[in-house]
C-alpha cells in the first residue's frame, strides 16, 4: 500500500479539507497521512472562522512524517498564510530533490464558497512565485484560475487563454481548470506537453456539493500515484466526484458532503 500526504486545512464537518482527503485516499486503496495548516469553524452552512497553525509546528509535522512515512505523492489544499506557504515550499524543495517525479497536486484554496478569504494576499503572491514551480498539477476553479493567471475567466474561451498564460510561466505544469460553475460543467486539461482536452461533465441536481474541489484533487492525486496517464487520471477523478454526488445522502442544513467512500460500498 502506497502512502500519500495531504497538507490542508481541517474541516470539522468532514465535507472538505483533511478529513475528506483521507476518505478519498482510502476509497482509492491508498494510505493517507496529513499535516494540518489551519483549523476552521465551519459546517454545511459555511465557514465562520479559521485559525492557522504555527509554521514551526507544521514544519515539525512534515519532518516527522517524512522520516517515517515518506509520501509517493502530495495533495496541497488550504495554506492560509505566507508563512505556511513558505514552510510548504521548503518541504517540497526537499521532496523534489529526493523524488523528482512524485506527483504533487495543488488545489488552490483561496476563498470559501461562502466568500471567506482562506489565503492571505501575501500568501497568494508567494504561492505563485515559489509553490507553482514546485508542483506538477494544479486544479483551479474559474475564480482561482483568474487569480492565478491575472486574467478574467467567465467562459470556456477565457479558460483556455488563462490556462495557457499560466502554463507559459510554469512550463512543467499540468493544469485542470474545473468548469463546475459554468452552465455546461466541462473541465479543461492542459498538459505540460501542451495537449488540450475537454472532459465533458453533466449538471447533477443535488445539494450535496460541499468539498467537490478537495475530492477532485485528491482523487486525481490518487490515480496519478497508481500510475494512470494524465487524461485517464483526470477523467477518472471527474467520474469519481460525479458518482460521489449522485450517491450522497443529504446531511446538514446547507451544502452537504459527498459520499466519498462510495467505491468501498
Amino acid at each position: 500500500m502506497q502512502t500519500v500526504l495531504s497538507i490542508a486545512g481541517f474541516d470539522p464537518s468532514s465535507g472538505a479539507g483533511i478529513t475528506a482527503d483521507l476518505m478519498v485516499f482510502a476509497a482509492h486503496g491508498l494510505f493517507g497521512t496529513s499535516a494540518i495548516t489551519s483549523l476552521t469553524v465551519q459546517s454545511t452552512l459555511g465557514v465562520r472562522n479559521s485559525q492557522p497553525v504555527s509554521p514551526d509546528l507544521l514544519r515539525e509535522t512534515l519532518d516527522c512524517l517524512h522520516s517515517d512515512l515518506p509520501p509517493a505523492g502530495v495533495k496541497l489544499g488550504m495554506l492560509a498564510t505566507l508563512e505556511i506557504v513558505s514552510v510548504v515550499a521548503d518541504y517540497l524543495e526537499r521532496l523534489r530533490s529526493l523524488s523528482p517525479v512524485a506527483p504533487i497536486v495543488l488545489d488552490p484554496v483561496l476563498r470559501s464558497s461562502s466568500g471567506r478569504e482562506l489565503l492571505s494576499p501575501g500568501g497568494l503572491a508567494l504561492l505563485r512565485e515559489r509553490l507553482l514551480p514546485l508542483v506538477n498539477w494544479v486544479t483551479p476553479n474559474l475564480d482561482e484560475l483568474a487569480l492565478l493567471s491575472g486574467l478574467k475567466v467567465t467562459n470556456q474561451q477565457e479558460m483556455v487563454s488563462a490556462a495557457q498564460a499560466l502554463a507559459k510561466n510554469c512550463p512543467k505544469l499540468n493544469i485542470v481548470a474545473t468548469g463546475g460553475h459554468l452552465d455546461q460543467p466541462d473541465d479543461l486539461l492542459l498538459t505540460a506537453e501542451g495537449e488540450q482536452h475537454w472532459i465533458v461533465g453533466e449538471r447533477i441536481d443535488s445539494n450535496s456539493t460541499h468539498g467537490t474541489g478537495c475530492a477532485f484533487s485528491s482523487a486525481l492525486l490518487s490515480r496519478l500515484v497508481r500510475g494512470e496517464a494524465p487524461l485517464e487520471a483526470t477523467k477518472g477523478a471527474k467520474e469519481y466526484v460525479a458518482e460521489a454526488i449522485r450517491r450522497a445522502v443529504l446531511l446538514g442544513y446547507g451544502k452537504g458532503p459527498l459520499n466519498h467512500l462510495w467505491p468501498l460500498r
